[in-house]
C-alpha cells in the first residue's frame, strides 16, 4: 500500500498492520501485565496510553474520541517501523472504531482484562494511597465497568476476548495476553 502526498504527490510505502487493544478496568492488571510483556515480546511494541493522560483530553462528552484520535497517531507512525503496536488503557470499541485514523489499520484486536468483583476490589483497596483508588465510589465505578465488561464483550464491534487475571499470577497473565498476540501476528511481521 502506498500513501500519496495530496500536495506534490509522492508516493511512499505505507505499512497497513494490527493494531492490539488491551483493556480493562482499573486493577485488573493491565499496567503491570504492559510492563512485563514490554520486555518480553521484542517483535511488538507495547504503550500505556495513561503516558498521554492529560485534562485536556478528559471529555467524556465527545467519548475521549480526540484522545483516542491522539493515540491512533502515535500508533501509526511507531507501526511505520514494522511492528505492531499493543495499547494498553482503558476503552471500548465503539470509542476506538469511530476514530478517522483507526482506517490506518489492517485490523483492531480487543482483549479486555476481566477479575471477580471481591478481587478486584481488594486489588484497588491495597493499591498505595498516591493512587486515589481505594475511595468507594471509585471502586463501585471500576467494579461495574469490569462487570459490564464481562457482560457485554461478546456483543461489542468487533467482539472483545476476556481473560480472567483473578486467579492468574501476573507470569501467567503475561504468557496468556502474549500467546493472544501471537495468535493473530502470522503473515504481518
Amino acid at each position: 500500500m502506498y500513501a500519496i502526498c495530496p500536495n506534490c504527490g509522492f508516493r511512499h510505502k505505507f505499512l497497513r498492520l494490527p493494531l492490539f487493544i488491551l483493556t480493562g478496568a482499573s486493577g485488573v492488571g493491565k499496567s503491570t501485565v504492559c510492563l512485563k510483556l514490554a520486555a518480553r515480546m521484542k517483535d511488538v511494541v507495547v504503550m500505556d496510553s495513561d503516558i498521554l493522560s492529560h485534562s485536556e483530553f478528559d471529555r467524556p462528552e465527545t467519548n475521549y474520541r480526540e484522545y483516542r484520535e491522539t493515540w491512533f497517531r502515535v500508533c501509526k507512525y511507531i507501526s511505520q517501523a514494522g511492528k505492531p503496536v499493543v495499547l494498553c488503557g482503558v476503552g471500548e470499541p465503539a470509542q476506538f472504531e469511530q476514530c478517522i485514523e483507526r482506517r490506518y489499520f489492517s485490523e483492531l484486536h480487543y482483549l479486555a482484562l476481566i477479575c471477580d468483583d471481591q478481587i478486584h476490589a481488594s486489588r484497588l483497596q491495597n493499591r498505595p494511597m498516591w493512587r486515589g483508588s481505594s475511595r468507594d465510589q471509585f471502586i463501585q465505578e471500576q467494579v461495574e465497568f469490569n462487570r459490564w465488561l464481562l457482560d457485554n464483550a461478546k456483543f461489542t464491534e468487533p467482539p472483545m476476548t476476556l481473560l480472567d487475571t483473578s486467579e492468574l499470577t501476573v507470569d501467567e497473565t503475561v504468557e496468556k495476553v502474549g500467546q493472544w498476540i501471537r495468535s493473530f501476528m502470522n503473515g504481518h511481521v
